[in-house]
């Protein structure tokens, strides 16, 4: 039976980095499952339901966090994937990058992204703009169905 809970998308090749944006989610206590892609190419076979994602029945996530710099496939040619099926339009995506290239911040807006934000050094600052970003896109944003 499917949840009414959507899944948020997290794409980050960072262990340190999924494990704090992970426990600063979890502690603020939203109820959603965060699914962990840990390169672009896997972040598009979760989303086309693909390889060991084959058998997932959840819905579009109810946001993703995409991390640029990565392997295989960098996090601006996932926004480029992504942004070009309609059937992904209206999931938002946020940029979670350590990069402060203005070049970067350029393209991720140009190709759809809805928000571009750089990570804290400070672990308690970073844990901070984790937590509010959820609270933002999981309690106050409202998208269409």
């Amino acid at each position: 039976m499917k949840s009414n809970i959507k899944k948020i998308l997290l794409i980050d090749d960072s262990a340190n980095d999924v494990t704090l944006i992970k426990a600063s989610l979890q502690n603020s206590r939203f109820g959603n499952e965060i699914v962990v892609a840990e390169d672009g190419e896997d972040a598009i076979d979760y989303l086309y339901k693909r390889n060991k994602y084959i058998d997932d029945q959840s819905d579009i996530p109810i946001f993703i966090l995409l991390d640029i710099k990565m392997p295989f496939m960098d996090g601006i040619e996932v926004l480029k994937v992504i942004r070009a099926d309609p059937n992904f339009n209206k999931v938002p995506i946020i940029m979670l990058t350590s990069s402060r290239d203005s070049h970067d911040l350029t393209e991720c807006y140009n190709n759809g992204a809805n928000s571009f934000v750089v990570k804290p050094v400070n672990i308690n600052d970073f844990m901070l703009v984790v937590k509010e970003l959820g609270q933002y896109w999981v309690v106050v944003n409202e998208i269409p169905e």
